[in-house]
């Protein structure tokens, strides 16, 4: 019980902030060799995206002008709800194991685990933005003003901002459903008042409000520049650092809230 209590003691006493790269490099690695080893999940990251973007545009076969006005939106809403998903899973899966108790008993601050998680399901959302940024734009004919790679630095950002997220709400759930519970209570809110149903001018002033404060309603707003404007746009710059601010926020609160404990 002593010595349980001792590596309890040595393991949250671990500076947050203490972020080494050579142990972020080594927990991104062991995250990646982990995942090719799980062809569901690869599947999930990047075929799933593409495949809704193709059924999108054939949903809107007749009318191309309906897939232009909403594709984009789509582009950066479809990585941040699989990226959240998927990170949300394989990092409670993680804890349910033990395999998190016993990083957290070794040298490992707080700050290089979240880190290495984020640095390797960072290397997926490239992955995953470039295959369906490309698929949208030139395979599918999804019809830009502004350049795609300002589409795909979007929709890179906001599959960032699923694994922070994703991250984060792992902290709080005590199994893999009710990791996926947390969808309703993270993402739908901001899917109905991220402005791709009606725009957010239009909503009673109170859902306004409370759009203004959720990053997907940016992410939204970031697309429909590139979408409308051939030059990147003050409102465009605002809209992204937006985006990767919260999730640079996220990952620290993550950081911040990751316990050894799991029960």
């Amino acid at each position: 019980m002593t010595t349980q209590t001792a590596t309890t003691t040595a393991a949250d006493t671990i500076p947050v902030g203490a972020l080494n790269l050579s142990r972020t490099t080594a927990t991104a690695a062991r995250v990646l060799r982990q995942l090719r080893h799980d062809p569901r999940t690869i599947a999930l990251l990047i075929l799933i995206p593409c495949l809704m973007l193709v059924l999108l545009r054939y949903v809107f076969d007749g009318s191309p002008q309906t897939f232009d006005n909403i594709g984009a939106s789509l582009l950066g809403i479809f990585p941040l709800i699989t990226m959240f998903l998927v990170t949300s899973i394989a990092t409670l899966r993680e804890r349910t194991s033990g395999t998190l108790e016993r990083l957290l008993a070794m040298p490992l601050g707080k700050a290089d685990l979240i880190a290495g998680y984020a640095l390797a399901f960072g290397i997926l959302a490239i992955i995953q933005s470039a295959l369906a940024t490309g698929l949208a734009v030139w395979l599918l004919g999804l019809d830009v003003t502004g350049s795609p790679w300002l589409l795909l630095l979007v929709a890179l950002l906001d599959a960032l901002l699923g694994t922070a997220l994703g991250l984060f709400v792992s902290a709080f759930a005590a199994s893999e459903f009710q990791a996926v519970q947390f969808m309703p209570a993270v993402i739908f809110p901001q899917l109905l008042l991220c402005g791709l149903f009606t725009p957010r001018s239009e909503m009673h002033p109170v859902l306004e409000a409370i759009s203004d404060v959720l990053p997907m309603s940016y992410a939204v707003d970031g697309m429909n520049e590139v979408l409308h404007h051939t030059d990147m746009t003050a409102t465009f710059v605002r809209d992204v650092l937006i985006v990767a601010g919260c999730a640079l926020l996220v990952l620290a609160l993550g950081a911040a809230t990751l316990r050894r404990r799991t029960a």
